[in-house]
């Protein structure tokens, strides 16, 4: 099959399958409803918009103060969404709750938690120039870089990676200085050392996990925490320089990661809580989903990853989140703010959910645009790209030949 064919089974094949954008009285959503197919753009970004709209009208006031960093990671979406679609309704929203905030850091000092917020901050610093969506996050980071502490003592659980590194990313581009990056790698490497299981390919939540296992004797390696990782590897990877120096250290990460997460894609096209073992909790969970489905489309996008292997997973995933979205717009299935595999339910929301589907959804309208410029263009694949060739099928199979050096 060729590259370009890839591409239109994606948009009409699927458009004649079930696959359909659901609508439902009650719960999550079904096939029975109009024929809206849910791989076009302009139906993707009305997705978005309806669930963005729903969450800001229902939030969640742990939020407002305590639990900063799960609505900075809904603001992250945000402005993937605003990017993608230029919608003034995202970046209006935004520069109204960094008002809020001063476009201040969250009240912890050491945490990275309370970091996240740089995401949107420094998104809408890019877009409008002003400084103070820069000033008051540099001024967090230059504070904790006169004080350095190992990367294992300040981000000593996974979820940190997400939370920090993406904001020292976007402060190099903005500021052009490269401490910024430098500050990185020793900090980001230091906890890689400390959390990633190189014989599995995952990284543990923190050092409580080490030897934990499972009721059925399987590791514990968490979906959420694995998402946060690679969700911000991925948005690293898009922001970083081409001739970053260190780029090719993360971009082996991200690969390594990436193929084992794929090989754990469960039958229905989500993820399970505990990722090595889909018996322990067996309830769908959609907060681990929607970042790795987010990682994979941007991958497939940016010709990082085979589309023969990749684009069939994505899709399937990407249905799957559709299904886990109601009527009202409210997605479920997100398993609620925790530090464990846990259990999760049909109504279980939370802020940074919505967030992570608006990256998704970003990648997914690109991927739409991407598959339409070919079949207009008639562009033939690149040399080799018509088929899985032997490497990818090796990789696939045996993710733990990738290295990362």
């Amino acid at each position: 099959m060729s590259r370009k064919s890839i591409f239109v089974t994606l948009l009409v094949i699927l458009s004649q399958s079930g696959f359909l954008l659901a609508q439902k009285t009650k719960g999550v959503v079904s096939n029975s409803q109009p024929p809206n197919n849910i791989f076009v753009a302009r139906n993707i970004a009305a997705l978005m918009e309806k669930t963005f709209d729903w969450q800001i009208k229902n939030p969640f006031t742990t939020n407002d103060y305590t639990e900063q960093w799960a609505r900075s990671v809904l603001y992250s979406g945000v402005m993937y969404a605003y990017k993608t679609t230029g919608s003034r309704v995202y970046i209006d929203q935004t520069i109204k709750w960094g008002d809020g905030w001063d476009w201040k850091r969250g009240v912890r000092y050491r945490h990275a938690d309370d970091l996240a917020c740089g995401h949107a901050y420094l998104d809408a610093y890019s877009q409008t120039k002003k400084t103070k969506m820069l000033t008051g996050i540099k001024s967090a980071i230059d504070s904790l870089m006169a004080d350095p502490k190992a990367g294992r003592e300040d981000w000593w659980w996974c979820d940190a990676l997400f939370m920090a590194p993406p904001v020292l990313v976007r402060l190099g581009n903005a500021t052009n200085e490269a401490k910024y990056y430098d500050y990185l790698d020793k900090m980001y490497w230091d906890t890689v050392d400390y959390l990633y299981s190189p014989a599995d390919s995952l990284f543990f939540r923190d050092k409580s996990f080490f030897h934990a296992k499972t009721k059925n004797g399987k590791k514990v390696f968490w979906s959420r925490g694995n998402a946060w990782v690679i969700g911000g590897l991925t948005q690293m990877l898009d922001m970083m320089p081409k001739n970053e120096p260190s780029r090719s250290r993360y971009l082996a990460l991200y690969k390594k990661m990436i193929y084992k997460i794929v090989a754990l894609q469960q039958p229905d096209g989500l993820w399970r809580a505990s990722l090595l073992d889909s018996l322990e909790i067996q309830a769908k969970e959609t907060s681990g989903s929607t970042f790795f489905a987010f990682a994979m489309a941007w991958g497939v996008n940016n010709g990082i990853l085979p589309e023969r292997i990749f684009v069939p997973k994505i899709q399937k995933a990407w249905a799957a989140i559709v299904r886990c979205i109601n009527e009202d717009g409210r997605l479920g299935y997100v398993q609620p703010i925790g530090a464990m595999p846990e259990d999760v339910k049909a109504d279980d929301n939370q802020e940074y959910g919505t967030g992570a589907f608006l990256m998704v959804g970003s990648e997914m309208i690109k991927m739409s645009k991407l598959a339409h410029v070919k079949n207009k263009r008639g562009v033939k694949p690149r040399k080799g790209s018509s088929k899985t060739n032997s490497k990818d099928e090796s990789t696939l199979k045996n993710i733990t030949r990738l290295t990362i050096k």
